[in-house]
């Protein structure tokens, strides 16, 4: 569904991406940890289209999208989240999730049926006439989920969709998460700090280390690595 060839980012004389290769397949969630700094959210805005990559490829069910514009990846298929969530704050509700189906040829009627559906889905139907900027943090986060699967992705990128949630709104986004390879038919990069929720979810977990990527495999086969151990406490 999404493979990356050698991506390589630079900033000046900063390398935050060295020539990372990963693919995710089809119905697959792919777990992305690592230390502050260590690449994960310079990777996804590379593949968003947030920033164009220094040298490399990224290909979306075999179609080449490096470099192309916010616009035109998200039109192809690729959905994302932010560590801090960005609603439109003076919009209701119905009206962010009826933003990102503007480009799908959809009714009113169906629009307003499909954010009926996710606003139902991430428990935030009663709150449907609310302006977004009334919403805690967490619900915001429900909220921008939702916004961009009215839109029906191929891939979903999720950027610390647990951060500074409460407990009991993470475990609603685990439970959604979990389902949304074999309901909605896509692919999941989820890059978090909370291990827990990342061995639960993950079908397969990269460790990035200074915009490499220093291990992966399964939660058995990462948690065990001794430099991932060290990576993370220190030798």
């Amino acid at each position: 569904m999404l493979k990356i060839e050698k991506l390589k980012k630079q900033f000046g004389g900063l390398v935050a991406l060295n020539g990372i290769d990963l693919h995710v397949p089809p119905n697959h969630i792919l777990g992305v940890i690592g230390m502050n700094g260590s690449g994960k959210t310079t990777m996804l805005n590379c593949v968003n289209g947030l920033y164009t990559p220094t040298e490399g490829r990224i290909l979306l069910q075999g179609r080449d999208i490096t470099g192309l514009p916010v616009e035109q990846v998200a039109r192809a298929g690729v959905g994302r989240t932010f560590q801090v969530p960005r609603v439109f704050p003076h919009m209701t509700l119905l009206d962010n999730l009826d933003v990102s189906q503007l480009q799908k040829g959809r009714s009113a009627e169906e629009r307003y049926q499909h954010s009926v559906e996710w606003l139902e889905r991430v428990e935030l139907y009663r709150l449907r006439h609310n302006m977004a900027e009334e919403l805690s943090g967490g619900q915001q986060k429900l909220l921008e989920l939702a916004r961009i699967m009215v839109s029906r992705p191929k891939v979903v990128l999720l950027d610390e969709p647990f951060a500074g949630v409460n407990p009991g709104l993470a475990q609603l986004l685990i439970a959604i998460i979990k389902t949304l390879p074999t309901e909605h038919d896509c692919s999941v990069v989820l890059v978090s700090h909370d291990l827990t929720s990342i061995y639960q979810l993950s079908h397969h977990i990269i460790v990035m280390n200074e915009g490499a990527i220093l291990c992966q495999g399964s939660a058995d086969t990462v948690r065990n690595d001794p430099a991932v151990i060290e990576a993370y406490l220190g030798a």
